[in-house]
């Protein structure tokens, strides 16, 4: 039988709503898991087990005296420090900011603790969230359980995907803006899903003033599992209904069957070789399992980039540059710095216009292509996961690290869904691909990485057979 830390979210759920494991049970067994690996990890950044153990004992109590259980019921989850989370400090990886208390719970967490999750963590993140890469003055370094020395975790969720991935939590609460769930996913070889704009509610009752609009249509809540089911099961609870997040659509979690087969456009960008073999091995999973896989390039990704970064910036230095020059760390100044030379000249009230326009007109694009190919196949990097602070080393390479990440980002531009789904190892850290699907069709994308994940398996049970020396 396996540990107790290494069961699914689903299965979790399953053994405490029947009785065949108590919540003190599961919460102690990732406790123990949690001493094992995180001090050399440094993912979980805020220990809370002994409130989650207090959790659980009242769950247990509950369960004794009746009250239904909810679907998360007992399932041990984390949660990314840029999020509300009541009488917990909302730094976001600024040591300026850990003065912050949040009043009140956010959305994503009101909605997992109802569903019945406990939460036995907060998570690291770099500055501001505004790196693919996991390390800050306040926090320290996340490091990659595949590779701590060599390979970085992605970022920002990189806390959340290192964590989960060695097994301390089921599930990982992140967040995504150009790629913050997607890319620590793919580096820590875990399934995740960057949300449709409005699926899941967001709002931190700490915030000083709103964020600018473009960054609140771009940014989105999500879970980060070791299994696709319990991507799908943490997405669910989730995505319940919170007034405070005016963007939030009642969408079904669930839509219509597709007419088969199901038509797949495969990209043809060019990419590192194992990459291209990542994308090779799951369009041929998908042709076998009786989709129609077929090479087609979706529409002006390039453009797509493009905009998205002059937007950002152009939000990011009304709302957020003075906090970040004054506050944040010389090394996040520097790459600030190399991604304003990325955008170009931030661009006046007329570019910013025309840009939001334009962002109108490539979803309009994609809504087109998505109807013929519901699914579209792509890297979410065309390069294997990055040396540990890769972007410290200039401008230049600032600028290859995104040009490599542009299917993932331009899917904030437009807002659509995305799942990036691991495929296997090269040179022993993980590589994996992205599903892009229809507004509101996660589902359609879900179905897709299951079909990969039936033949390649759940990865992390090879970095747990690694660690125990029974790796074949």
């Amino acid at each position: 039988m396996k540990p107790v830390w290494q069961l699914s979210a689903v299965e979790t759920a399953e053994a405490t709503r029947a009785g065949r494991l108590s919540c003190v049970e599961v919460v102690e067994a990732h406790s123990q898991r949690y001493a094992a690996v995180n001090p050399d990890l440094n993912a979980v950044t805020v220990d809370l087990r002994e409130r989650a153990l207090e959790t659980a004992r009242a769950r247990d109590a509950a369960l004794r005296s009746g009250t239904p259980a909810g679907p998360l019921h007992g399932v041990p989850v984390t949660i990314k420090e840029n999020v509300d989370q009541t009488g917990e400090s909302t730094p976001n990886g600024v040591a300026g900011l850990a003065g912050v208390i949040a009043p009140d719970d956010s959305p994503v967490v009101r909605n997992l603790t109802r569903a019945g999750a406990i939460v036995i963590g907060r998570t690291n993140t770099p500055e501001y969230s505004f790196r693919a890469f996991t390390d800050n003055p306040l926090r320290g370094l996340t490091r990659n359980p595949w590779d701590p020395a060599g390979v970085t975790c992605g970022g920002s969720s990189g806390g959340a995907a290192a964590s989960v991935a060695a097994g301390v939590g089921a599930i990982a609460h992140g967040n995504d803006i150009g790629g913050s769930l997607r890319i620590p996913a793919y580096c820590c070889g875990c399934p995740t899903v960057r949300p449709t704009l409005g699926r899941v509610p967001a709002y931190n009752p700490s915030q000083a003033e709103e964020r600018a609009l473009l960054m609140q249509m771009m940014s989105v809540q999500g879970p980060i599992a070791r299994e696709v089911r319990d991507v799908r099961l943490g997405l669910g609870a989730m995505a319940a209904a919170d007034p405070r997040d005016p963007l939030w659509v009642p969408a079904p979690l669930e839509g219509p069957p597709l007419p088969r087969p199901i038509r797949v456009a495969v990209a043809e960008c060019e990419a590192h070789p194992a990459v291209r073999a990542a994308i090779d091995e799951a369009a041929g999973r998908l042709a076998d399992a009786g989709y129609a896989v077929e090479a087609a390039e979706p529409p002006e990704v390039e453009r797509m980039k493009e905009v998205w970064f002059r937007i950002i910036f152009a939000d990011f230095r009304v709302t957020m540059e003075e906090s970040v020059r004054r506050l944040g760390s010389e090394e996040v100044n520097r790459i600030v710095d190399a991604y304003f030379a990325m955008a170009g000249s931030v661009p006046g009230i007329d570019t910013y216009v025309r840009d939001l326009a334009e962002r109108n007109r490539l979803l309009r694009a994609w809504n087109l292509f998505l109807e013929e190919y519901p699914l579209v196949l792509s890297p979410v990097s065309t390069e294997p996961p990055f040396p540990l602070n890769d972007d410290l080393a200039g401008p230049e390479r600032v600028r290859e690290i995104f040009d490599s990440l542009r299917y993932t980002s331009a899917m904030n531009l437009v807002g659509l869904p995305g799942v990036a789904m691991p495929t296997g190892l090269h040179d022993g850290a993980p590589v994996g691909v992205q599903i892009v699907g229809r507004r509101y069709r996660e589902d359609v994308c879900l179905d897709a990485a299951e079909v990969i994940e039936r033949s390649v398996g759940v990865l992390s049970e090879q970095l747990w057979a690694r660690e125990a020396g029974t790796a074949p």
